[in-house]
């Protein structure tokens, strides 16, 4: 659980850092595990598509991960734990492994969001995996791509649909590597949840704030260790930076909402993360 200073800290100012809050040994590295062995299988898939020339099993996984990504292999949408909104096959991948179906209700991660909005914890189904690159290696037509290159600033109401308007929606930002605005980190806008709705629209293939409506020295960028935990309202004007670093930048975006509520996003399926009331009805 939070502590009431948390909790205040976090109604007051739109956003909350909780460096360390999860397990690295219990909740991140089954994760990091995981994703080597699906990169594995992706690499064994490719090579028989002829899409790579070999699998490279002998690099460490950030290297193979740039291996792959210059040979055009997508290895992003692969990585993620939700469907793209549009332009959805049979054969769209996603990824939905128990080491992040784990992370989606690790007890550390849901007793802090109990803090926030309640017993009664539904999984929502907007949320990603971000494995991002160094800048240096992104191609030109994925710079504005966000599961790639840098996420430009927008606030979570302004790009679910208007049906999760008043969705008590929390997002938690858990970094798998180390973030640092070097890499790319989080940043924020204090207390931008107070002043409504900002203007979205398209720009280069991401829905968010013009940058005209961005107070640019107000911008806080969060740094956060492995395990550690952003939480912040959907109302908190946000975005990522572009990594300028020589390693990838790994995180997921997770959110969740009290059930019962809309989640913005109704042709996904979410799941009842955590049930004080009707227990049975949890998500095993």
């Amino acid at each position: 659980m939070l502590t009431s200073e948390q909790i205040e800290r976090f109604h007051a100012d739109g956003y909350l850092a909780v460096d360390r809050l999860l397990d690295y040994e219990l909740d991140i590295k089954p994760v990091i595990d995981e994703y080597q062995r699906l990169l594995d299988d992706l690499c064994e898939q490719w090579v028989a598509e002829g899409r790579l020339v070999e699998p490279y099993s002998d690099l460490p996984f950030e290297k193979r991960l740039v291996e792959v990504y210059r040979a055009g292999c997508d290895y992003y949408q692969a990585f993620d734990i939700a469907l793209p909104n549009g332009n959805i096959r049979a054969d769209t991948p996603i990824h939905c492994g128990p080491a992040v179906f784990d992370l989606l209700r690790s007890p550390r991660l849901l007793s802090a969001v109990e803090s926030l909005i309640g017993g009664e914890i539904y999984s929502n189904p907007i949320q990603h995996v971000r494995i991002k690159p160094p800048a240096r290696v992104i191609e030109k037509e994925d710079v504005d791509n966000a599961l790639v290159g840098a996420t430009r600033w927008h606030q979570d109401n302004g790009v679910a649909l208007p049906e999760a308007d008043e969705t008590k929606m929390l997002t938690c930002w858990v970094a798998v590597s180390e973030a640092t605005p070097e890499n790319g980190c989080l940043q924020v806008a204090p207390k931008s949840h107070r002043k409504g709705i900002a203007l979205h629209c398209t720009i280069s293939n991401q829905l968010g704030i013009p940058d005209a409506l961005i107070e640019q020295e107000q911008a806080r960028p969060v740094p956060l260790k492995p395990g550690g935990v952003l939480f912040f309202h959907p109302m908190c004007k946000h975005g990522s930076l572009e990594n300028q670093s020589d390693a990838f930048r790994w995180s997921f975006d997770l959110r969740y909402n009290p059930i019962g509520q809309a989640t913005g996003r109704p042709h996904f399926p979410g799941f009842v993360a955590q049930s004080r009331l009707d227990p049975e009805s949890t998500l095993d």
